[in-house]
């Protein structure tokens, strides 16, 4: 018996594979290339008509409502570093500094990853700290949130689920909302109202005199989500708000009555960052035109008044667009710089930007990426911060890399400017200036 098995396994050995013809494909290769989705039209330098320069002297809140933008911001050409000063706590493993600092009345507002608010005067002077961390909690239980300022007031949301009012000489609290979940999100202030969206599903307008609730509007709860919830976008009648499960809604300001919904739908094919429907391209208002993108590689462009669906773009928005011109530009998920015709969405220019970082070793050291972050029109060409230690010019028309300076410890929030200076927080907890 033991004879006749071994000599049928030599004769089933024996027996050559049947291979079948034709090409060979991966299958993540056949997901990643199938279709329109990943032909890359060819880069184009089309001519753009740039707003003017303005001199503007502050940088109060999220640049995605057009009352409240600098189009083209003055900057010098060159940039130099002019100082840098400490605001607390940097980058920790599970702690990131992630809040944008935002400008106003000569001070710059940051917040670190210990939940610390810094007020820093023009000339790199800390003016005054305060911690967001409640009495009852430790200030490693919650990270994030967002500044607007306007009439000597700072408004900042926590991840504590607060938002808070702030004499912006000071520091002092005027007031304080609990709301029902974290505010990792920046808040928009306008006319005497502030709002925000508190969990990513939950929109709020809060009285700016005295922290009451005007309005409350809910969305639809989403676990697929990042960090941060989108800024409103304001006009004079309507506010936009955006949820996380890729749900964009716009309200009158004044009532809180629902205009319309709208869906960011569709994403990456063969990728896993498809699952994450989040909105991280915050829903921005130029002209009669609403943009938002999401994480997972689709920005939309709605009509402002109906929310119909212009068109869709295969490219990811990772943060806030800007517009400008014929034009809207963003940092896209596949890290590039991208220019998209504002009227078609049609992709006019795409450059690369640091993105993945492979290890030496990747048995003792896990894979990472830089994050990029901007983009910001500023003093002819389009400004991006990196973590990998460069803040990058690139020329509007063209997409071509203009100039680049370092900053130490690599950039984690989005460049302001404001008073001809750039401010940005470094990942060692240090605001840095240039001019």
């Amino acid at each position: 018996m033991a004879g006749l098995l071994g000599a049928t396994l030599l004769a089933a050995c024996s027996e050559r594979e049947a291979i079948l013809p034709g090409e060979r494909l991966g299958i993540r290769e056949v997901l990643q290339t199938r279709g329109a989705d990943e032909a890359a039209p060819a880069n184009t330098a089309r001519a753009i008509n740039l707003p003017g320069q303005v001199a503007n002297t502050s940088w109060p809140q999220s640049p995605v409502s057009p009352f409240v933008r600098t189009d083209h911001a003055a900057l010098a050409s060159g940039l130099s570093p002019l100082w840098s000063v400490n605001i607390g706590q940097g980058d920790r493993r599970r702690h990131k500094l992630n809040t944008d600092p935002v400008a106003s009345g000569g001070r710059i507002f940051t917040l670190d990853s210990a939940n610390q608010v810094t007020a820093v005067s023009s000339s790199g002077q800390v003016l005054w700290t305060r911690d967001l961390t409640p009495l009852r909690d430790d200030n490693s239980q919650a990270q994030g949130g967002g500044f607007a300022a306007a009439d000597g007031r700072l408004y900042v949301a926590s991840g504590f689920g607060t938002l808070s009012a702030m004499d912006a000489a000071t520091g002092a609290e005027i007031w304080t909302q609990r709301l029902d979940s974290t505010a990792t999100g920046a808040p928009t202030y306008r006319d005497g109202v502030v709002y925000l969206t508190s969990g990513d599903n939950l929109a709020w307008a809060i009285e700016a005199q005295d922290g009451r609730i005007r309005w409350q509007i809910d969305g639809v709860a989403d676990i697929n989500n990042v960090a941060g919830a989108p800024a409103p976008a304001v006009d004079d009648q309507r506010v936009v708000f955006a949820y996380g499960n890729g749900t964009l809604q716009a309200a009158f300001r004044q009532g809180g009555l629902r205009l319309w919904n709208a869906d960011i739908a569709g994403g990456r094919e063969g990728s896993a960052i498809a699952l994450i429907d989040d909105v991280t391209g915050d829903p921005l208002i130029a002209g009669n035109t609403v943009f938002a993108g999401n994480f997972s590689g689709r920005t939309v462009a709605f009509d402002k008044a109906s929310g119909e669906r212009l068109w869709t773009a295969k490219q990811g928005a990772l943060g806030p667009m800007w517009p400008a011109g014929d034009s809207v530009f963003l940092v896209s998920d596949r890290n590039q710089l991208v220019r998209l015709d504002a009227t078609t969405g049609s992709q006019i220019w795409a450059v690369d930007l640091p993105g993945y970082v492979r290890r030496s070793n990747p048995q003792k050291q896990r894979d990472r990426t830089h994050a990029n972050l901007g983009p910001i029109l500023a003093g002819g060409r389009l400004i991006v911060a990196s973590t990998d230690g460069q803040i990058r010019s690139f020329d509007p028309v063209s997409g071509a890399l203009v100039g680049s300076t370092a900053i130490d410890g690599g950039a984690t929030t989005r460049p302001i400017v404001a008073g001809g200076v750039l401010y940005v927080v470094a990942g060692n907890g240090q605001l840095h200036a240039f001019r």
